[in-house]
Parts: C-alpha cells; sequence; structure tokens
C-alpha cells in the first residue's frame, strides 16, 4: 500500500471515530427560535454530531462590528455542514456601507466565499395542510424543487453602484459558462432522483445573458438525454405556476429568477414557514458541503413570542442529513414526524384554522422529537 493510501484510509478511521461539525448560525429574529427546535430534532434522530454556535447577521454586528466576524467564517469552513436560521431586519437596512448590512455582509458574503452554487428549494404541498394553499382543492398539491444558480448574476455583478448624485443605480448581470455548467449539472442529479423533467427558465427573448444561459442548457441536454429539458420565459413560468404547478418537478434557473419563483411557490404550499432550502457548494470529505436554512425571514414582529413556526428549520435539518451526510432514513424520519404531527393537527399561529389546536414553537419542535425518540 502506497503512503497517499495509507494515508486516505488513516483519514476515514478518524472520520468514523469522531462527531460530524455542524456550525449552527441562529442569526437574527426568530433565527434563534426556529434553529433550537431544527438542532432538537436533529439530536433526537441520534446521529453523532458536534453543533457549534457562532454570531452572523445584525446581532453579529452589534457585537462586533461585522455581520460575519472571522470567528464564523472560520467555523463554516471547517464544519461538515452549516444549519442557519435566518438574518436582518429593519433595524438593519440602514446600516453604512451597505457591504455591512447583514443580507449583503452575511448571507450574501457566506454564499461567495464558501462557493454554495447551487440552491435547492422543493416547494411540497402536506396534505394535511392542503386547505391553507391559496390555490383551490387538488390544484394546490405540488411537489417540485427549484434549483437556482446562487452565486452568480445579477446579486453579484460589478459595478454595482449609484452615480449623477444618486439619481442613477446600475447593476449588472454576468454569466459565465461554466457557472451555468455547474448549476445545470446539479439540476441534472436532483432531476434523477426525481421524475428526470427539467423545466429551464430565463428570458432569452430579452437578455444576452439567457441567451447564453440557453445554449449551454441545450448543449448540455443532448448529452443527458435520459432526462427531459424543455425551456420557458420567467413570464410564462411565474403564470404557469399558477395557472398548473403540476407540471412542474425541477425548474433550473439563474439567480434573480430562482429568488422569485422559488417564493411564488411555496405560497402555493400555504406558508413560507413550511419551506426548507440548501445551498450546496463543491464536496467535503466526499459529501456534498451546504449550508441549510428556512426560505422564510427573520420576521422580528414576532421574534420572542413563541408564534415562530420551526418546521421549515427542522426540514432544513432533514435536508442536511439526506444531501450532506446520506442519512435518507432519519431524513425520512424527520419529515414524516412532521406530517404526523401536522395530521394530528397541532398548528403553530402561521398555519392556525378552526378546529386545530395552537400551540409555541417550542411545543411544535417537543411534539416532532417526540415522534422520533
Amino acid at each position: 500500500m502506497t503512503i497517499r493510501a495509507r494515508a486516505r484510509v488513516f483519514s476515514f478511521i478518524i472520520r468514523i471515530n469522531m462527531a460530524f461539525k455542524v456550525a449552527v448560525l441562529p442569526g437574527d429574529g426568530i433565527g434563534p427560535e426556529v434553529t433550537a427546535e431544527a438542532v432538537r430534532v436533529l439530536k433526537a434522530c441520534g446521529g453523532d454530531y458536534d453543533f457549534q454556535e457562532a454570531l452572523v447577521g445584525g446581532i453579529a454586528w452589534e457585537k462586533t462590528g461585522t455581520p460575519l466576524p472571522n470567528e464564523t467564517l472560520d467555523l463554516c469552513r471547517t464544519a461538515d455542514a452549516i444549519l442557519m436560521g435566518a438574518v436582518g431586519g429593519p433595524k438593519y437596512d440602514n446600516i453604512q456601507p451597505p457591504s455591512l448590512r447583514p443580507e449583503i455582509g452575511a448571507l450574501l458574503a457566506l454564499r461567495r466565499e464558501l462557493e454554495l452554487f447551487a440552491n435547492v428549494r422543493p416547494a411540497k404541498t402536506l396534505p394535511p395542510l392542503l386547505n391553507a394553499s391559496p390555490l383551490k382543492g387538488d390544484h394546490g398539491l405540488i411537489d417540485l424543487v427549484v434549483v437556482r444558480e446562487l452565486t452568480g448574476g445579477i446579486y453579484f455583478g460589478e459595478p454595482r453602484e449609484r452615480r449623477e448624485n444618486g439619481t442613477v443605480a446600475v447593476d449588472t448581470c454576468i454569466y459565465s459558462r461554466s457557472e451555468i455548467e455547474r448549476i445545470t449539472e446539479r439540476a441534472f442529479s436532483i432531476a434523477r432522483a426525481r421524475k428526470r423533467e427539467i423545466v429551464s427558465v430565463d428570458k432569452a427573448n430579452v437578455l444576452e445573458t439567457s441567451r447564453l444561459w440557453r445554449e449551454v442548457v441545450t448543449e448540455m441536454a443532448g448529452a443527458n438525454k435520459d432526462v427531459k429539458v424543455t425551456h420557458m420565459l420567467i413570464d410564462n413560468c411565474a403564470m404557469q405556476l399558477v395557472r398548473d404547478p403540476k407540471q412542474f418537478d425541477v425548474i433550473l434557473t439563474e439567480n434573480m429568477f430562482g429568488d422569485v419563483l422559488s417564493d411564488e411557490a411555496s405560497m402555493i404550499t400555504g406558508s413560507l414557514g413550511l419551506l426548507p432550502s440548501a445551498s450546496l457548494g463543491n464536496p467535503r470529505n466526499g459529501k456534498p458541503f451546504g449550508l441549510y436554512e428556512p426560505v422564510h425571514g427573520s420576521a422580528p414582529d414576532i421574534a420572542g413570542q413563541g408564534r415562530a413556526n420551526p418546521i421549515a428549520a427542522i426540514l432544513s435539518g432533514a435536508m442536511m442529513l439526506r444531501y450532506t451526510f446520506n442519512d435518507s432514513v432519519n431524513a425520512d424520519r424527520v419529515e414524516a414526524a412532521v406530517e404526523q404531527v401536522l395530521g394530528e393537527g397541532l398548528r403553530t399561529a402561521d398555519i392556525f384554522e378552526k378546529g386545530t389546536k395552537l400551540i409555541s414553537t417550542v411545543e411544535m419542535g417537543s411534539a416532532i422529537a417526540a415522534k422520533l425518540a
């Protein structure tokens, strides 16, 4: 056996005797409340995880002068996965310079620094909550995934500035072939585990970046004929999501379009408080590295009141089990526990309806964890 081969074996032996390190970034508003319940549920699964907490977002700016302290970034760089709550809120909207605002200085910075280029957002209606969907009857029963490119496009393009005494604003949308190829590759991988169908969304009739996007996706579709690929313009896709959402399985799109479409899809399920997401990068230790967080924001208006819905954070933990730790068994158990608790009529304030039982954030987390005990 070569020295390199022995080193690999030794590294593997060390890994199986160590807990996986999970960086926990509670953040702002309801972030700490929902993240605590996600950790509670993950612990109930019985895995060997070392949860290490760190500051991020507005609270980090208040305490350290930066929304992403070096200690937090260092922890994330050495972790096997990241579980995040939420960042930002109105009290931080006017921080100057804008680069210190939580959404830019923490969230976008983490995506850039850790190369988290693939945002995976499932939107699945849970049958016990079908009545919460704004679409009537079975029309609102959907199960789709938005695969959004996360580190390119208009959110990261330069220049990004004000001109002519602030009366003119400039944002730049840039995409390279390599950026489009790697997110499309990830979409093919996800589609193969589902129905093998992708709808690629762009604005190729107007935007040059979208024309490149369509060219690259079409070229890659020719080399991946086991997956059906169709193209749709963003405005038509937004309309079709309301008209006939069941036609979609995997939606592949660029950064800004994905931001809008994933929020639209999430509302079809009934509540932003229900939906998880994964921001995935290149593999670490042979597994996809990712940051897992609920789709919803920090909701500072209900922070500290026990009214927040922790289900999106809990399901984000399930995504972490599935994608990074290859533990589909416990991921399925968590998702089944969520559906079982909802089927028993337990509800947080955002999904409460007549005939159900209103419970707190902690009570919801405890009920789900109890199903896993």
